[in-house]
């Protein structure tokens, strides 16, 4: 009941900031959790005895956010200075036994937490950007919720035991055919739109470029939640935190979208070649 309560709280939130935020607010918001999702992470890595200056690690996701807003053809230039610095603050500052680990987390920390929500505010302020965001937000939270149910009911086949135990081929399954029936729901809803003449939603291009689109944003989203299920079970951690009654974490919650996001930027950045 508290994942649905959170769910139903912050799902309309979040598409109201989609549609009808500023860019500012959208950078500002997503740049706002990148920072909640990295001081998890640090907690993460510091259980696995890595201590990572929390502070500088903030401080370089802000820069990099206010970079992608500000002066965002230099983004680029500003990761690979913001990588630099924080090796040449944890070789000064960090203890001798520990400047590997703690350069390490801090520079995967940026990357991981914050290079990758950049996608999200770029996905935005492209052509036909808010019906991305939403088909991505979508597509990720349908697959999520069918694995879930699946898993639960149907589930045998263990999918990664070592990584995630619980997870299952079935799930698997059912989490691409929901992020499958979710997008082909949001395409109809689309076109009945615009007989309409309402052009609130907009997915130029063929019915099957969107569900092979939708297949790809899936398999990223599982890897992603891999990924961090991994992450922690090498800490010893089952949380990443507790700030969402029901989700766990923020981590936890935005695990998909660290993998998803960059892969459909990448993956439309691919077709424009």
């Amino acid at each position: 009941m508290k994942r649905i309560l959170t769910a139903l709280v912050l799902i309309p939130l979040v598409i109201a900031l989609v549609f009808l935020g500023p860019d500012w607010l959208v950078t500002v918001s997503v740049g706002s959790v990148a920072l909640l999702a990295a001081w998890e992470y640090l907690g993460i890595a510091q259980a696995a005895g890595a201590k990572a200056p929390r502070i500088p690690v903030l401080v370089a996701i802000a820069i990099l956010f206010a970079v992608s807003l500000l002066w965002p053809d230099k983004l680029t230039a500003a990761l690979g200075a913001l990588c630099l610095s924080l090796l040449v603050y944890c070789t000064f500052r960090s203890p001798t036994a520990t400047v590997l680990l703690d350069a390490a987390n801090s520079v995967f920390c940026l990357i991981y937490c914050g290079f990758t929500l950049i996608a999200l505010p770029l996905l935005r302020s492209s052509e036909s950007g808010k019906s991305l965001v939403l088909f991505l937000l979508c597509a990720v939270w349908a697959g999520d919720t069918v694995a879930m149910y699946v898993g639960r009911s149907l589930g045998r086949h263990k999918l990664a035991p070592r990584i995630s135990p619980n997870k299952t081929w079935e799930g698997t399954v059912g989490s691409l055919a929901g992020s499958l029936l979710v997008t082909g729901l949001l395409l109809f809803l689309a076109t009945k739109l615009t007989q309409r003449e309402i052009f609130t939603l907009n997915f130029p291009g063929t019915v099957l470029h969107w569900l092979l689109l939708a297949a790809v944003v899936n398999i990223a989203a599982q890897v992603g939640d891999l990924a961090e299920s991994g992450l922690k079970r090498s800490a010893g951690v089952k949380d990443s935190g507790t700030l969402l009654p029901g989700h766990g974490g923020v981590l936890d919650r935005i695990d998909a979208l660290l993998v998803a996001a960059p892969v459909l930027w990448y993956a439309l950045v691919i077709q424009h070649f």
